[in-house]
């Protein structure tokens, strides 16, 4: 499990670095590039999204043996983490006395979490393929409460007069999304492969020992384009709030609720062991989208995903001591 813990560490760091010394050496005009920093980030996502990942996401779920309907709960969990995450947030926001626009950062900061580029590859790393194939469907309907939901709520907080959008309109724009459209179909079509009996190829296992680490490398390289160190000092109070959030009190009530249904017998105690890593995720680096384009604090929010995300150095070997034990 050492080796586990060194080796997602090395991953995680090994692409957050690449990406911000990429970023300095452009900045510095020490390289040139043919595109800017934000086209080749965005190349990287979509690379890490729509090629990586959803060949990861088929060949795990198509191995996967679900035999009790309680799983069907999983994705379910997944919603009230976001959920409660961003309603920790707002009320930690309210507590400290913050004005509107730290308010609704806060709130973004709470709710958004790096499930995918991290959270996945501890799952694979930790508990393997098995583990792995639980991933996708614990975050199943993470996009529609991120765009649904809590792009309009931060929305809200926004000095800006806009346009309120119905319900169907914010729905449309969702499952009309690439991103969401390729996560789903990769999702559908895995389960079809695993119910078929067909077998999956032996080389398979192998693919996903490259596909899953690299494509969270190529996610976190991209991240690490637009890591900006600013201002971290100045907003302590609130970095340590999120912290206690992202890091304990969606923890341990989602991994509560996991152990009630059950989920600690159920195959050696693998769902738990999803819920638990996943629901301790860092702020993802989406948070900063909504706070960049509806104009809230975007050094508080900077300043949240970096404390958190390198909280992962503590993080970790502490999920991993917790898997062992059940």
């Amino acid at each position: 499990m050492l080796l586990s813990i060194i080796t997602s560490l090395g991953y995680i760091f090994f692409g957050l670095v690449s990406g911000y010394i990429i970023q300095q050496l452009v900045e510095r005009k020490l390289i040139s590039l043919s595109i800017s920093l934000e086209k080749l980030r965005k190349r990287l996502q979509k690379i890490g999204l729509l090629f990586f990942m959803p060949v990861s996401f088929v060949g795990a779920l198509w191995i996967i043996q679900v035999e009790n309907l309680r799983i069907v709960a999983l994705p379910f969990l997944g919603i009230f983490a976001l959920l409660l995450g961003g309603i920790l947030g707002f009320v930690m926001a309210k507590i400290f006395g913050l004005d509107r626009k730290d308010t609704g950062s806060m709130f973004v900061c709470g709710s958004f979490s790096n499930i995918g580029s991290i959270g996945g590859l501890l799952c694979y790393l930790f508990l393997g393929e098995k583990g792995f194939a639980l991933f996708p469907i614990y975050k199943l309907f993470e996009q529609v409460i991120y765009y649904a939901i809590n792009f309009p709520i931060a929305k809200s907080f926004s000095d800006e007069v806009v346009e309120k959008e119905s319900i169907a309109s914010q729905l449309k724009k969702v499952f009309t999304d690439i991103f969401v459209i390729v996560a789903l179909l990769s999702i559908a079509i895995g389960a079809f492969l695993n119910l078929s009996g067909i077998e999956r190829p032996e080389i398979y296992k192998t693919i996903n020992a490259i596909f899953i680490p690299g494509g969270t490398v190529i996610l976190l390289i991209s991240i690490g384009l637009a890591v900006k160190f600013r201002k971290v000092l100045i907003y302590f109070k609130e970095c340590m709030a999120i912290s206690f959030i992202k890091f304990l009190l969606i923890p341990f009530s989602i991994s509560a609720i996991a152990v009630l249904l059950g989920y600690g017998v159920l195959e050696g105690g693998l769902p738990l062991k999803v819920v638990i890593i996943l629901s301790s995720m860092p702020v993802g680096f989406t948070a900063l989208v909504p706070v960049s384009i509806y104009d809230l604090n975007l050094d508080l929010a900077n300043s949240c995903w970096l404390v958190t995300t390198l909280g992962l150095l503590i993080v970790i070997p502490i999920l991993s001591y917790i898997v062992r034990l059940i």
